[in-house]
Parts: C-alpha cells; structure tokens; sequence
C-alpha cells in the first residue's frame, strides 16, 4: 500500500492529519530551515517531541522538513536543527542541501534520509548519486515527470519514490526559484519563505481589487472576482501576446484520477502539499485521499469526490502528470 504523507503546520494540525488517516505527517522547524517558514507556523523543539510521541503512540510516523538551502555563515542553525530532530526520534529527515545530507550521513548513519523535492532530483543518475553518497532511502520526485517518466525511473532507483498528489503548484523550478527573493528579499529556498504576508498589499478601487507583492503589481481584480493572493509567478499580467497568467495559473494539483497509475508504477508514498493551510484543509483531503487509497487495495475504483473549496483558485489540474503542453 502506498503511504499518505500529510503536511501539519502548527500541533493542532498534526493531530487533525493523524486522526484523518494520515500514513505520516511531514513539519519542520519554526524557523528558516523548513521551506515554510511562515509567521505562526511550525513547531518548537517541545512541540515537535511531543507531535512524534502523539504519532508513534497512534502507529504513525514524522518526517522533519529541513529543506531549505544553509547560508555559509549560519551552516550551525541547519545542524542543530538535525541533531535535534534526531533527538527527537523523527522517522526521517527530508534535506535538499547535499552538504547537510553529508552531515546526515556522517554524524547521525541509523537516521532514515529522503531527498526533499527541492534537490530536483529528477533521473536515475541523480537519485543514485544521493543513494550511494549519503545512504538515501526515499527521493520526492519534482512536480515535472509524467506517470510514465515516474514509473521509468523507480525502475531504475534503489530508492522509494514520493510524490505529490494534491496542494500548490510552484514554477516547477524545484530549488531553483529566485522570483520571490527578486520583489521581497525573501528567498523560498533559503529562508524558506516565498511571497511573505510583510510584504503584500491590496488596494480596493471603484473599479475592483489590487493587489501588490514587494510593491510590483500583481494582479487586478473586478469588484464581484475573488481575490488571490499576489504570488509572483501566479500573477496576471499584459504582454504584446495579450492578459493573462503567462507563468503559473492560481490553481491546485489533485491527481485522484491518477491514483492507480502511480500505484501501478510502484511510487511508494503520496505526499500532500499545504502546511500553510488550516485544519478544515487537512481533515478534509486527509480523509478524501484515505478513502481514495483503502478503495484502490480493495480492488475498486476511487470516488471522484470534489476538492474544488480546498483548491486554489476554485481550480485544479493534474499538471506535468499528463504534460498536455507536449
């Protein structure tokens, strides 16, 4: 059976993405080594031995984010965050930076590693390149590969493979992107913060809503649209080919169709974005992919069983997985 790995941002989440049926619930830090590194979010070292005791005593598992790229002044903050986590008997750690994987490797060699999806790590070469250097166990594939290039390379890795089934979608530029950082000064892969709540605003005119990230224009919208929020590469914009979203559209991946073809390719475990989203979010997709998966082992179908209040946008796509733009 294929793991349902959940995302939890506060305790209470955690909890809530446990009792929905979570396989494995994924958190990180209160601070800048986690990709999430939001105001009001994450756990403190108490919280987070108190979340791994709460999960092993219900028969799940915690896998520690710390996956955001270590500056050269501050590789100690990185470091500490896991020795602590190993401290605190996390399952596993989920790293990008192949030098904190080396300290992983070195200091803690029993800690169960998995190469965060912002290594984009997207080949078997790669993969192996993490398996033989550092002992990974487990790679999150980046939200570029089709169903078939999945199952292609979990052939040909000695690893488990992840991957995303439903939440956000970024520019697919997996541990590479620079656009927040350019308008905020705020990097997602560094900082762990993309398009910070400091730095937006919205403007409300006769003729609808503004709003603003770093002082750049990202959107406009009419007085009965919803609002999204400014996220550079999901903004709106005019070029001589016309308006519109000419990056990312505002909408979520939800590959429930795609569930048994990911089964069949052998992917070991399905991860769910959104530790920035709320409890209703987490019981409510939780449960929805639960049932989806107890009904794939029993030989059935899923119920296509609609997510559209927990999309972004009101929308969703199934992404590279079909790559319909090829």
């Amino acid at each position: 059976m294929m793991e349902l790995i959940c995302p939890a941002g506060t305790p209470a989440a955690l909890r809530s993405a446990i009792d929905a049926g979570a396989d494995a619930v994924y958190c990180g830090f209160n601070d800048e080594t986690n990709a999430r590194n939001f105001p009001g979010l994450n756990f403190s070292r108490d919280e987070l031995r108190k979340g791994i005791a709460f999960a092993h005593g219900r028969g799940a598992r915690i896998l520690v984010a710390i996956n955001t790229f270590p500056r050269a002044s501050s590789v100690t903050l990185w470091q500490r965050a896991v020795d602590d986590a190993v401290d605190a008997r996390a399952d596993a750690l989920i790293v990008a930076d192949i030098g904190l994987m080396d300290y992983v490797a070195k200091r803690h060699p029993g800690q169960r590693l998995h190469v965060s999806v912002q290594a984009a790590a997207a080949n078997p070469d790669a993969i192996a390149f993490y398996v033989e250097m550092f002992g990974a166990r487990r790679v999150v594939l980046p939200r570029v590969l089709s169903v078939a290039e999945i199952a292609e390379i979990t052939r040909e890795t000695a690893c488990e493979t992840e991957v995303f089934v439903f939440g956000g979608l970024c520019v697919m530029a997996e541990g590479r992107c620079s656009l927040s950082s350019y308008a905020t000064g705020k990097s997602p892969n560094m900082q762990g913060v993309c398009s910070p709540a400091s730095h937006v605003a919205y403007e409300e005119t006769a003729q609808g809503t503004t709003s603003r990230l770093g002082g750049f224009t990202i959107n406009r919208f009419a007085p009965q649209e919803a609002a999204g929020y400014p996220t550079l590469c999901k903004g709106r914009f005019s070029t001589a080919h016309g308006d519109g979203y000419v990056v990312e559209d505002p909408v979520s991946l939800d590959a429930t169709t795609l569930l048994g073809g990911l089964r069949s390719a052998g992917v070991a475990a399905l991860k769910i974005e959104g530790r920035q989203r709320g409890r209703a979010y987490i019981e409510s997709v939780v449960r929805h992919f639960r049932r989806a998966l107890d009904t794939i082992e029993q030989g059935r179908e899923a119920d296509i069983v609609s997510l559209r209040p927990f999309t972004e946008g009101q929308a969703s796509t199934l992404g590279a997985y079909r790559k319909t733009w090829r």
